[in-house]
C-alpha cells in the first residue's frame, strides 16, 4: 500500500466542506479522527456507508473521536447527497463534515486512490479507505476496502476502543484477537513479569503453552 500508511503524518489539507472550509490538522486538535473516503455521491453502497457511519457518531462522540468524510465531488453535490443518506436511514442526522475534492489532489495526498476502479475517462477512482488519525496527526491504522465490500462500522468502532485502550496504557498492553471492551488484555512482550505485577495489581495469567516461553500473558484492564 504505497504512500500515506501507518505512523505518517496525515497532511495538513485546507478544503471546502459541508462544514465550510477546513484545514485538517485544526480539525484533529487533541482527539482522534476517523477520515473516510468515497468514490464519489449518489452511489449505493457509499450512502449506506454515510448513513450507518451517522449512526455511530454518538458513540465515537463519547469516545472523543470526530468524523471526517471525504467524497470527489463539490459541497453543493454533498448537499444534496445528504438528503438521500438521511431518507434512505430515516431518523439519521448526518453531523460530520464531508470534504469535498472535485480535482481529486487530495485523495492523492491521503492515499485514498483506488489502483483498479476507473470513471469513464480512465482516471482513477478514490478508494473506500479509512484512516484513523490520533492527536499527533499520524495514521493509527488504516482499513482498505474494495467496491463491493461495506465497511463494518462496529469493527471500527472495536478498532478504536483497541487503539485508546493501547493508548491509555502507554502500549504495555494489545488488545487479542476477537477482543471487545470489557474482555481481557495481553501484555506486551516489553514488559518484565517483575514490571507487569507493579502495572496490574490485580494480577495476570500466563497461558501455558508448549515453547514455556511464558510470552502470552493475560490481564484485565
Amino acid at each position: 500500500m504505497p504512500g500515506l500508511t501507518i505512523g505518517d503524518t496525515v497532511p495538513n489539507l485546507e478544503l471546502d466542506s459541508t462544514h465550510g472550509r477546513i484545514r485538517i490538522h485544526d480539525f484533529i486538535g487533541d482527539g482522534y479522527v476517523i477520515i473516510f473516503s468515497h468514490p464519489a455521491d449518489f452511489t449505493p453502497v457509499c450512502t449506506t456507508e454515510m448513513a450507518a457511519m451517522a449512526g455511530y457518531a454518538q458513540e465515537f462522540k463519547k469516545r472523543g473521536v470526530k468524523l471526517l468524510g471525504i467524497s470527489c465531488d463539490d459541497v453543493a453535490s454533498h448537499k444534496e447527497w445528504i438528503k438521500d443518506i438521511e431518507a434512505y436511514k430515516p431518523g439519521t442526522n448526518l453531523t460530520y463534515p464531508i470534504l469535498a475534492d472535485p480535482d481529486r489532489s487530495a485523495i492523492k495526498q491521503l492515499n485514498m486512490v483506488d489502483p483498479d476502479e476507473k470513471d469513464a475517462q480512465g482516471v482513477n477512482l478514490p478508494s473506500r479507505t479509512l484512516h484513523i488519525v490520533g492527536p499527533d496527526r499520524t495514521v493509527k491504522l488504516s482499513f482498505l476496502y474494495p467496491a463491493c465490500t461495506g465497511r463494518n462500522m462496529d469493527e471500527v468502532l472495536r478498532a478504536v476502543d483497541s487503539l485508546l485502550t493501547a493508548a491509555r496504557h502507554k502500549g504495555k498492553v494489545a488488545t487479542p484477537a476477537n477482543w471487545k471492551p470489557g474482555d481481557r488484555v495481553v501484555i506486551g512482550p516489553s514488559v518484565s513479569d517483575e514490571e507487569a505485577r507493579k502495572l496490574f495489581p490485580d494480577g495476570f495469567e500466563t497461558a501455558d503453552l508448549p515453547s514455556k516461553k511464558g510470552y502470552l500473558r493475560f490481564t484485565k484492564v
